[in-house]
């Protein structure tokens, strides 16, 4: 493949991941809203072997939050469109099935408590290079830990893209 076309075939990637991040059906809602701001300005879903992640964004004067962060561990999953994958819990690793975070500019991170139960379902989409849309409803276990006893909800709309490891490093 020439340069000329790798140039023209990444510059196109990069347009159709603007066009999926950009629908109106990237948002975030629940009893969240009452520790932070739910609105969003765009969203990143990364994908890799052990994890599909969602990220939402807000842009915040000069600074960018981190709104919030859904990653589920994919062990013994299969992520295909029309599959309710449960959030709630562990893999049989240990691993919790999933977590949640947010960060806003200027504070520290906020891990929210454990995911007492919820799902993810998507609608199209899943693998590296696929526009992805879907949605996930979850809520907190109760007790002291940031979130809890709250619930999250979410849709939405990007380009999966590639979350690797990267190369194996050279002998």
């Amino acid at each position: 493949m020439s340069r000329y076309a790798r140039a023209a075939r990444a510059w196109l990637v990069l347009a159709a991941g603007g066009l999926w991040g950009c629908g109106g059906t990237n948002s975030l809602s629940g009893s969240v809203e009452e520790l932070f701001s739910l609105e969003v300005s765009r969203v990143e879903v990364l994908r890799n072997a052990e994890a599909f992640q969602v990220s939402y964004y807000r842009n915040n004067g000069l600074d960018v939050d981190l709104v919030a962060r859904l990653t589920v561990a994919t062990e013994g999953l299969e992520l295909k469109p029309g599959t309710k994958v449960p959030l709630g819990g562990n893999t049989d690793s240990g691993v919790a099935r999933a977590t949640v975070v947010h960060l806003a500019a200027g504070e520290p991170a906020r891990v929210f408590a454990p995911v007492e139960k919820g799902d993810l379902e998507l609608d199209e989409g899943s693998e590296v290079g696929q526009g992805t849309r879907g949605n996930f409803s979850l809520s907190f276990k109760r007790g002291d830990d940031y979130g809890a006893g709250r619930s999250l909800e979410g849709r939405f709309s990007s380009l999966a893209l590639d979350a690797g490891f990267g190369p194996e490093p050279l002998p």
